[in-house]
């Protein structure tokens, strides 16, 4: 022992660490983690401020956008559906978030609602917004390289760096806003919305982000409209239960109009149109095929 130092004590490999959660012990069986209570375990898990966080994305959307294409000479309502349609799938092909595809839906409609843009860059900007989209909301975003190859390299990485810079400057570098996916998960919880019933619902919601009409509703009304035209479709009953009108901020008759309007986006999906990666992607098992049923 060096003089003046005390000794060192013996560290046993199997000593029991500090516990990461208060109140579960440093060693527990996987029987006591299976009757424990998983949400101590979330970090995430901040049930007593979800009403707060609700109230301030509320307070926080903005009121809906008129449609901008009146101003735009080169591109359409048309090509805006078919750029988001093949976004649905790249989403789909890099397993990104919800958040992520409605935030690039979003970026995209605020950018092209200030900024007059030529067809042959209307793809570009549709990857850029997902590239930005991507690095905000998901952990693992895609990479530069592959943003290039899903566009069959029509476009440089140059091309995507410049179109980022061009799009941020833009937005005032405002990036995140609420969107129709961060009330989505609150809603459709309040909702009481078993496995079926939530991809029904997402089945809506994607289809809104199709068409044009839909944007001169605020985030939280077309989520809303969403829960009410899915409630319908299943029978629910109550079709509207004094919960949801307190929950969302919205009687049965305001949501009756944006409901009504998702319903015929619906019954044009089923017949079969041009764009079909939400029918595809909603016609898989591991989303109980929703996408094949009748309503």
């Amino acid at each position: 022992m060096d003089k003046g130092r005390p000794p060192k004590q013996p560290q046993h490999s199997l000593k029991p660490l500090a516990p990461v959660v208060p109140g579960l012990p440093a060693i527990i069986s996987l029987d006591d983690l299976r009757s424990y209570d998983l949400e101590m375990l979330d970090a995430q898990s901040v049930q007593e401020y979800a009403p707060d966080i609700l109230d301030t994305l509320f307070c926080q959307e903005k009121a809906g956008r008129a449609d901008y294409m009146d101003t735009q000479t080169d591109i359409s309502a048309k090509m805006r559906s078919i750029l988001i349609d093949w976004l649905i799938e790249v989403h789909m092909k890099y397993r990104l978030s919800q958040e992520s595809l409605h935030l690039t839906v979003n970026l995209i409609d605020r950018y092209l609602a200030i900024t007059p843009v030529v067809r042959k860059r209307l793809q570009l900007i549709g990857v850029t917004a997902m590239f930005i989209a991507s690095k905000f909301e998901d952990v693992k975003p895609p990479e530069l390289h592959e943003m290039v190859y899903i566009t069959d390299n029509a476009y440089k990485k140059e091309d995507i760096l410049l179109m980022e810079c061009a799009m941020l400057t833009s937005l005032g570098f405002k990036v995140v806003v609420p969107t129709a996916a961060h009330f989505f998960e609150p809603l459709q919880n309040a909702n009481g919305c078993d496995s079926v019933h939530r991809q029904v619902a997402l089945y809506l919601l994607e289809m809104g982000l199709l068409d044009m009409r839909i944007l001169k509703y605020t985030p939280s009304h077309v989520v809303a409209a969403v829960l009410l035209l899915s409630n319908e479709l299943l029978n629910c009953q109550p079709v509207w239960p004094e919960t949801m009108v307190q929950q969302t901020r919205q009687a049965k008759v305001s949501l009756q109009a944006c409901a009504d309007e998702l319903r015929l986006l619906l019954e044009a999906n089923q017949e079969g149109g041009q764009l079909q990666a939400i029918h595809k992607k909603f016609s898989s098992a591991q989303r109980h095929g929703v996408a094949k049923m009748k309503f």
